[in-house]
């Protein structure tokens, strides 16, 4: 049966976005017939943005202007000032710096009403600019389309706490008052999408891209989540999932708040516990505190929902020690996918544990997972050769767990660039014993650094198992003397290529490779500006 039109209306915020606010409302519009209304909130621009919107008013009737005449500190105000003043019977919501990609209001209003669902969830894709490289977000949640009759059924929705990929039943909303927090509450999406999920809505999930979310991380004002730098980013963050597991707890929804921790620990603690390295002192004391605060709260079942999890793993050290410790270790372990490095120590009686300094902290369940899940580590090194540079691996077995497997059969290491994700090169090694007599399998490879070609690359193993199990994995990246470090190599198409391998902020190798002269005078000035003033 045909969806009646036009039925969706899209809640457009913006503060002080003047070079983006107008090209979010037109992707709204360009929707088609199925958008029966735009309603742009303007929170107490200063730089024009209100003008410009009365301006595209002014041609477009479907659009409605509301200027609010003092900006809120937050985005849950002007949410909250759209969605009453809309007349549909859906709303959706964009932010002023992102777009809906065509067909996205018709894939989900289709949906939604196909499924007599009060909520239609889609994919949402990361666009990270300037270089368009598009990463999905919660992409096994959209796999394909899926029907769930109360969020309960599949806990795994907490893990999107995003509002702007989904079209909402409007009398769904005003009928259980769900509202996004008022005024300054950063992470508001997390408060209010527990509150959908609390209500028991019927929910459709489609794999269809329905939201282009756009990070500019050169931004001059950097988005409330990419601005991480404060220690007050952090605890605006735990405030928000806290009081996500209240609501959740207050509504019956046990597993479902059982499931948000979990979620916590896998996305949370592990994004931030990547950048402690990053932080000064004061910062790393503040956040060790806070976060041993916080997970205080949990109990012995959060705790053994994924006990061999690597937020798990992390949470734990955290909790055992008083004050931050390990942070290049932790780093490694709440990369994607996890590394746990040397040295695998064990108690007394042989139990695993993190270390001989937190020995109370065990990695038995380390033991049962299999081997094709473990946190593997590898460390790689590029060492210069007469013509060539040689690429050398060598995987740490993990409390004999892949000597239990009968070693691995194979690895093959592929070069990604990471602006589109193509793939480069790529070479299979098989992994031999380790000549030093440690618990570790090696192997080694020529990369031909100049095929490569301009971009940065990252280097991922996939590695096989006897039985035909396989896991990709990122290398630790190896520094020292003797090994490689900026290279001007000949190209038949630049002349010259600058190449730099480095270590990311996860700790992983990558190589950044730049063309021609032109390339690598900006790598100079990138060098110059960030050398410390004397």
């Amino acid at each position: 049966m045909p969806v009646p039109q036009p039925q969706v209306a899209v809640v457009v915020i913006g503060y002080d976005d003047a070079a983006h606010v107008t090209d979010a409302v037109r992707s709204a519009l360009a929707q088609g017939p199925a958008v029966r209304e735009v309603v742009a909130v303007d929170d107490g621009s200063t730089d024009g943005s209100a003008a410009l919107l009365t301006r595209l008013a002014a041609a477009e009737p479907r659009l409605r202007v509301i200027r609010r005449p003092a900006n809120s500190g937050g985005c849950g105000t002007p949410r909250n000032t759209g969605t009453d003043a809309v007349t549909s019977p859906y709303v959706m919501f964009l932010d002023s710096d992102d777009v809906l990609p065509p067909g996205a209001v018709e894939a989900l209003l289709t949906a939604a009403h196909d499924e007599r669902a009060q909520v239609a969830s889609g994919l949402c894709v990361r666009r990270e600019l300037p270089s368009g490289r598009e990463v999905p977000w919660q992409a096994p949640l959209y796999a394909a389309r899926a029907v769930v009759e109360r969020p309960a059924r599949q806990p795994g929705l907490v893990r999107d706490t995003l509002c702007v990929n989904k079209l909402y039943d409007t009398g769904f909303l005003r009928a259980h008052g769900i509202r996004f927090p008022e005024g300054r509450h950063p992470y508001e999406d997390v408060v209010f999408t527990a509150r959908v999920l609390a209500a028991g809505p019927r929910v459709v999930l489609v794999p269809d891209r329905v939201y282009v979310w756009h990070v500019r991380r050169a931004a001059g004002r950097l988005s409330i989540s990419l601005d991480r730098s404060g220690v007050g980013n952090w605890r605006a963050r735990t405030r928000a999932c806290r009081t996500a597991c209240e609501i959740l707890l207050a509504a019956g929804e046990k597993e479902l708040a059982r499931a948000a921790r979990g979620k916590f620990l896998d996305h949370e603690l592990r994004m931030y516990a990547r950048e402690l390295g990053l932080r000064d002192a004061e910062y790393r004391r503040a956040w060790w505190e806070h976060t041993r605060a916080y997970l205080a709260g949990y109990d012995a079942a959060d705790w053994a929902r994924a006990p061999a999890s690597p937020g798990a793993l992390l949470g734990r050290v955290v909790l055992a020690s008083p004050e931050p410790r390990d942070l290049p270790r932790l780093r490694e372990l709440a990369s994607r996918p996890a590394r746990l490095l040397p040295p695998y120590a064990r108690a007394p009686d042989g139990t695993p544990v993190w270390s001989a300094g937190l020995p109370q902290v065990t990695l038995e369940p380390l033991l049962t997972r299999p081997v094709h899940l473990l946190p593997l580590a590898v460390d790689a090194e590029l060492r210069p050769r007469a013509g060539a540079t040689r690429l050398r691996l060598r995987l740490h077995d993990l409390y004999g767990r892949i000597t239990e497997a009968g070693g691995p059969r194979a690895a093959r290491a592929e070069w990604r660039r990471r602006e589109d994700g193509r793939a480069g090169q790529s070479r299979t090694v098989a992994l031999a014993p380790s000549s030093a007599g440690a618990a570790a399998w090696c192997a080694e490879t020529d990369v031909d650094l100049a095929a490569l070609g301009a971009g940065t690359w990252d280097l991922y193993l996939r590695l096989g198992f006897h039985g035909g199990a396989s896991r990709e994995v990122t290398a630790h990246a190896l520094t020292g003397a003797g090994l490689l470090r900026r290279r001007a190599l000949p190209s038949a198409r630049h002349g010259v290529l600058l190449v730099r391998p480095y270590a990311t902020h996860s700790g992983a190798l990558a190589l950044r490779v730049a063309p021609g002269p032109r390339g690598i005078a900006s790598v100079l000035r990138d060098r110059l500006r960030r050398r410390p003033p004397r």
